[in-house]
Parts: C-alpha cells; structure tokens; sequence
C-alpha cells in the first residue's frame, strides 16, 4: 500500500475565530495544520516546522504578512516554501508587494468561502503536467 503524504499548512491569520474555522476545514480535507497569530511568529515556525505551504493574512499586528514574507524569502532555509496571501484588499500596494517578493498568488477572503479556499490551495500544491 502506497503511503499518501500528508501536506502540512501553516495558516498565519490575527483573528483567532478565522484562524480556527481555516483549520477546521483543513483539517477535515487531510491536512496537518499549524496556527501563528502574527508575521513575526510564522517566520519562526516556518523554519521550525518546514510547512509545505503557508497561508498568510496580509494586515497583522506587529510584523506584517508583506514583511513576513520578504523575511521568510530572504532565508535560504523557509525560501522555497509557497506563501499564499490572504486579504481584503486585492488591489493593495501591500499585496502588489508581498507578490513581487515571491508570494505564490493570494485569495481574497471575503470571495471565497473556506472550501474555495482549500481547493485553491490544493490546486496550487497538484504537480502540473510534466514537471513531476
């Protein structure tokens, strides 16, 4: 019997209600779940843990998601692993910014209900043709 990998998500969001609800629903597709509140905090746990993929809130108190992200690209160590930005604000400098880092793409919150989102994230860690 093949052994089917789970993937681990790191979900970075302030709002602990939203945080717990993306999770949930992670978790209940298969995937292994790690919680951060704030930038500062996904930056230390995506080295500790290596997640196979991130979800980022772009507004956070403290060290935003945009600065998480130029930290989290800047490390040789946490580089490679996707960040996918979460936000409000499609239109915003600040996504403009964490994309032109090397953010995986973004999903706007309020667009998306938390399946949308889990099938997004699923389609961005599915192989494309020919690359696997």
């Amino acid at each position: 019997m093949k052994m089917v990998k789970r993937v681990l998500l790191l979900i970075v969001e302030d709002e602990e209600t939203i945080a717990q609800m993306y999770a949930d629903r992670f978790k209940q597709s298969g995937f292994e779940v790690e919680i951060a509140h704030e930038g500062s905090e996904a930056v230390s746990k995506m080295a500790a843990v290596r997640p196979d993929v991130v979800l980022m809130d772009i507004l956070m108190p403290g060290l935003s998601g945009t600065e998480a992200v130029e930290q989290a690209k800047a490390d040789p160590a946490t580089r490679n692993i996707p960040i996918i930005m979460l936000t409000n604000y499609p239109q915003s400098d600040d996504l403009k910014h964490a994309l032109s880092l090397g953010a995986a793409g973004y999903i706007v919150k309020a667009e998306s209900t938390p399946e949308q989102i889990v099938e997004k994230v699923q389609k961005l860690l599915t192989p494309k043709p020919g690359s696997g």
